[in-house]
């Protein structure tokens, strides 16, 4: 029959080694779980931006379509004070929508790659 080892021996052994295994890998997990949240933010910010930059687009666009269809037929397009295409031209001055819309697109395809952009509205970028 072997002999019977006590579980409080086994204890002794196994924890230093545990500890001093364990402990460097439990860091590598925390280090890169921390890296793929991080990885995971920024992917979602730059996605975020990417639809910014669409919709921006899009209103330019669809304001253009609107000012030369108004031009074609000589009704009046401009859109009401209250939505954004109205507060688009009202921050513009006396330049129409269209073309405020398209200097927003111009300068937003100047800016350098990489740079931080500030939160706002396409409204507001239009501005």
């Amino acid at each position: 029959m072997p002999p019977v080892v006590p579980p409080f021996l086994i204890g002794l052994i196994v924890a230093p080694l545990l500890k001093r295994l364990g402990k460097p890998l439990m860091r590598g997990i925390v280090k890169t779980s921390v890296g793929l949240g991080i990885e995971v933010k920024r992917a979602v910010h730059e996605a975020g931006e990417g639809i910014q930059d669409l919709a921006a687009e899009a209103t330019a666009e669809v304001l253009a379509v609107q000012m030369t269809h108004g031009a074609e037929h000589g009704t009046d397009t401009s859109a009401p004070q209250g939505s954004a295409a109205g507060r688009a031209e009202a921050g513009t001055g006396s330049a129409p929508p269209a073309a405020a819309a398209h200097a927003a697109q111009a300068g937003s395809e100047s800016k350098a790659v990489g740079k931080a952009r500030g939160a706002g509205s396409a409204a507001a970028k239009v501005r």
